[in-house]
């Protein structure tokens, strides 16, 4: 199934489901969790009997009897699959009978599933009894097409992330739709730049899972390897849905993994500090409710720096809990790529001491300034920092700083992404500083960059320089001028284009016309209304 049909078929699933919706009593957040765990059900049955002609080929025959053992969870969990019970197989629900309980059914096969695979257990959505039956039935059918049927490798874990986007888009189920979900223009920005290829990886406030997908999507498609011989994935969450929704999101890819349901700034629940090869994160910004007196901050070895307190000795904000967090949870060469708050660039008083600390250990490696609109349910800009501990020595008094607010393709009036050429182009001018190489080839093949418009148009000469307006290498120094201020635009300068055919003065003589006019009007209209006796 190539990338068009993928699409067409997302589209098509969502669309059905999501019309299904519109016509019942259900909000998106009390329909969100019960629709993704019928794509989990589905997707299950499908790798299992994927898995099933390999793993009978492999089962010993037993020179007693003759005949083969009967296969097990473990033999499925060999082949990249989960063990499913006949009762909670997707056909044996689509195919039951109208005088059944199909509600009842479909929480008996959570039930099931649940019961062979503890780290699921209270996991997996058992509400069904709450749907209508006729809406269940036409849910169940929408996701048992023979196109569905049929989707073999990660299409499921396609569909679910898709539908997690949508679901985002609507802010269902939290607050702002990025509380569960990261647009994937900035995962993939995250995952390009720091190539988290091997080791530990953690994400302290990982939502639902987003960035330990994309790092499995890394892993395949650039190493080649099987991703759980190759990384071993830690995850944080604060709140018990988005929990459920991550667990569910590395079933579905079939990514083995530890999700801990716990407070990031009260416990460090798998013991990390010092141990990871990547961390990368969206947490929630400006958190300001964080409890400064709390006796766990004061002994917690993440805070090398010291807890941002006020005057008053509480914490007006989080931000810089978070940054401490995810520089001490690298190892001597870990890397690590966040979103954090545009604010937090030039944030004075305590954190700017963090920043300045920070800075100084010469791990700061990049900032990059994101546009308006990347998230689904909120317009603000932000930016994605990145840490390297294992920079190379002339590049430890640097810090690469990137302008990408002018940088993005319109997805809609709301909504903005990058194009491929323009991530592309973002990630090979990263790999040139982190290299050395003024080449912008950068980790990426040579004739994809000649295919590349907007580094052709960036950069005529296919070799890394500052660009005004884009990108600039700052040295210490430079950034000892500013007061320690990591925004990308003081550094790389504003372009201004200048059309040179436009014609200014006619078009100045135009607007004051205009505004003649409409000051008459409004005259006019306050004199009527002036005029009018009460």
């Amino acid at each position: 199934m190539n990338q068009t049909t993928i699409k067409q078929l997302e589209t098509e699933l969502w669309d059905a489901a999501d019309d299904l919706r519109a016509n019942s009593k259900l909000t998106a957040a009390e329909y969100k969790d019960p629709l993704l765990g019928l794509v989990l059900l589905r997707f299950a049955q499908n790798r299992f009997e994927d898995a099933k002609i390999e793993v009978e080929k492999k089962l010993p025959i037993n020179p007693r009897t003759g005949k083969k053992r009967e296969a097990n969870k473990g033999d499925y969990a060999g082949a990249g699959a989960m063990y499913i019970a006949e009762k909670a197989k997707y056909d044996y629900l689509a195919d039951l009978p109208e005088e059944e309980n199909i509600a009842e059914a479909i929480n008996n096969a959570m039930k099931l599933i649940e019961a062979e695979y503890p780290d699921l257990e209270g996991i997996l959505p058992k509400s069904y009894q709450e749907f209508d039956d006729k809406l269940l039935r036409d849910l169940v059918r929408v996701f048992n097409k023979d196109a569905v049927k049929n989707a073999k490798g990660d299409v499921f874990g396609r569909i679910y992330e898709f539908f997690l986007m949508k679901f985002s888009m609507q802010g269902a189920g939290a607050q702002e739709g990025g509380e569960f979900f990261t647009p994937p223009s900035l995962v993939n920005l995250i995952v390009n730049f720091i190539q988290p290829n091997h080791g530990i990886i953690h994400d302290p406030a990982c939502g639902s899972g987003g960035m330990f997908v994309q790092t499995a999507h890394f892993v395949e498609n650039h190493e080649h390897k099987k991703v759980n011989e190759t990384i071993r994935v830690y995850g944080t969450e604060l709140k018990s849905n988005n929990t459920r929704l991550a667990k569910m999101n590395l079933a579905i890819h079939g990514i083995e993994g530890k999700i801990i349901e716990a407070n990031s700034f009260y416990t460090n629940p798998h013991n990390l500090t010092g141990k990871c090869d990547f961390v990368m994160a969206n947490p929630p910004f400006n958190v300001d409710k964080v409890d400064g007196k709390n006796k766990f901050l004061a002994d917690d070895d993440r805070l090398p720096f010291g807890a941002p307190l006020t005057g008053k000795g509480t914490i007006s904000n989080g931000n810089y809990l978070w940054m401490q967090y995810f520089h001490s949870y690298l190892n001597e060469t870990g890397r690590a790529g966040f979103v954090m708050a545009s604010s937090a660039t030039d944030a004075g008083n305590a954190e700017k001491l963090i920043r300045q600390k920070l800075i100084e250990t010469g791990d700061v490696e990049c900032v990059v300034a994101i546009s308006n609109n990347f998230f689904y349910t909120r317009s603000l800009p932000c930016h994605v920092w990145f840490f390297n501990k294992g920079k190379k020595k002339e590049n430890k008094d640097k810090v690469l700083m990137i302008d990408a607010r002018n940088v993005y393709r319109k997805v809609s009036t709301t909504i903005n992404d990058f194009s491929d050429d323009q991530l592309e182009g973002l990630t090979a001018i990263m790999n040139s500083f982190r290299s050395n190489d003024l080449s912008l080839r950068g980790g990426t093949t040579k004739q994809s960059l000649e295919n590349n418009e907007w580094l052709k148009t960036h950069f005529p000469e296919n070799k890394y320089q500052d660009v005004e307006g884009l990108c600039k290498i700052a040295s210490i120094e430079e950034i000892v001028e500013q007061d320690y201020s990591l925004t990308p635009g003081r550094y790389v300068g504003v372009k201004i284009n200048i059309d040179m055919d436009f014609d200014y003065k006619t078009r100045m003589t135009e607007i004051h016309t205009e505004l003649a006019q409409l000051n008459t009007e409004a005259n006019s209209l306050m004199e009527q209304i002036q005029s009018v006796k009460l």
